[in-house]
């Protein structure tokens, strides 16, 4: 296999990945409440969702470290395509509570191992100072792209299906499910993984915890990897707050909650196509400023400019709200996907192919921490003291987390990269 094979293959798997959720995204809220489920309910099934994955991080990402890529990959969209084909036939709250704890598994099972794969593969092409930010930046833009496509797709579908067929709020979780099979068969077929030795069940179980133990260890103890987890929680109260507060925004300008669904709509399918551009361009962004680490300082403080942008424009009304919203919100994601995918390259240069996907898992774990905090805290500071407030914290706290990118130690295993000197922080 070659190198642009091997990225054309992950592209692949990138994309078919994210595409189902993309699709369920948009009628997912709307079938449950068609299907008779209040708002504490529906809350209590994604609460179910959430306690599911981050409960699964770290054990899925051992699995993956110690039985491969490739079969956890296949198991996930096999979970995929059982979470979402419920999801469409459900009617009750126990049903959707089962689906989510079936998506919850799969999303799981997903976090890192596509990645992990192209990883190895390409360090085995090209060896461990093969340059890693182009095919991430990519993997990480057909991600965007799937999101970006699916929501829209999602959210036209019901307009189409005959009702006398199936419930058209039901018709996109049915195709999410369709497009995880075809996942399933990309995985099985284009994603070939040198042989693993054969293991028992019992090795198995005792290797996973060992593997996820050692993951832990690295984490904490080296210190590029901890503070790339502290960026991660900073980034994931963002993302956090922007789902939290950003609905209710639209909906006050647009002044339905009707027409503030469907301006969340186009305004989210814009952020994942920011999203994408963000991740386009990574490596130019990383030659600009110099490395790596330069390059996730860039992000980061665009991200925060952007929230902080949405903090003084919190008083405008009507369409130039709006409007500033919706820059803001594409903004924030091109600098939030920058960070993302120069942090990435950084923890994959820092790890071997043992602990890959186990460490990476770790870092999703701190971006969903950092989220429920947020979710704790600022929807309550936004009723008492306003929006401006809320968004406001947060941009200082994601401006703080630049200061992590400072003297960082280089990544061990290949070529050091540049780390920014001391002055560049107040930047």
């Amino acid at each position: 296999m070659t190198a642009r094979s091997a990225l054309r293959r992950y592209m692949l798997v990138s994309f078919l990945t994210w595409l189902p959720l993309g699709l369920a995204m948009a009628a997912q809220v709307l079938l449950m409440t068609e299907r008779g489920l209040g708002l504490a309910e529906i809350g209590l099934a994604t609460t179910v969702f959430s306690i599911v994955t981050v409960s699964l991080e770290l054990p899925t990402g051992g699995l993956a470290d110690v039985l491969g890529r490739r079969v956890v990959l296949a198991a996930s969209a096999v979970f995929t395509v059982a979470g979402l084909a419920l999801m469409s036939v459900s009617t009750t709250l126990g049903m959707f509570m089962v689906g989510s704890v079936l998506k919850g598994v799969a999303r799981a099972l997903s976090s890192g191992p596509a990645t992990s794969w192209y990883v190895d593969t390409l360090h085995g092409i090209e060896g461990r100072d093969a340059d890693l930010k182009p095919g991430l930046a990519r993997g990480g833009a057909m991600e965007a792209v799937a999101l970006c496509a699916g929501v829209l797709a999602g959210g036209v579908l019901p307009l189409l299906v005959p009702p006398s067929l199936i419930l058209p709020l039901a018709a996109p979780s049915l195709l999410g499910a369709v497009a995880a099979a075809v996942l399933l068969l990309v995985v099985m077929l284009a994603l070939p993984e040198p042989a693993h030795r054969r293991r028992t069940l019992s090795s198995v179980l005792r290797e996973v915890p060992v593997t996820v133990a050692g993951g832990i260890r690295l984490a904490a103890g080296r210190a590029l990897l901890r503070r790339l987890m502290m960026v991660a929680a900073a980034t994931g109260a963002v993302l956090m707050a922007i789902e939290l507060l950003t609905p209710g925004r639209l909906a006050e300008l647009a002044g339905t909650a009707e027409e503030g669904s469907l301006a969340y709509a186009v305004v989210a399918a814009l952020g994942f196509a920011g999203s994408a551009m963000g991740s386009a361009l990574v490596p130019r962004v990383a030659r600009l400023a110099g490395g790596s680490a330069g390059g996730a300082v860039a992000g980061t403080v665009l991200a925060a400019l952007s929230v902080g942008a949405l903090a003084a424009t919190a008083g405008l009304d009507g369409l130039p709200g709006t409007l500033s919203a919706a820059l803001a919100y594409v903004v924030l994601f091109v600098g939030v996907s920058l960070t993302g995918v120069l942090c990435l390259e950084l923890t994959h240069k820092t790890v071997t192919a043992a602990e890959r996907t186990t460490v990476t898992s770790t870092s999703s774990i701190a971006l969903q921490s950092g989220g429920t905090l947020a979710n704790l805290t600022l929807g309550a500071l936004a009723a008492q003291a306003g929006l401006a407030a809320a968004w406001g914290v947060v941009a200082v706290v994601m401006l703080a987390s630049a200061l992590l990118f400072v003297r960082m130690p280089a990544p061990t295993g290949s070529s050091p990269a540049r780390a920014l000197p001391a002055r560049s922080g107040s930047g």
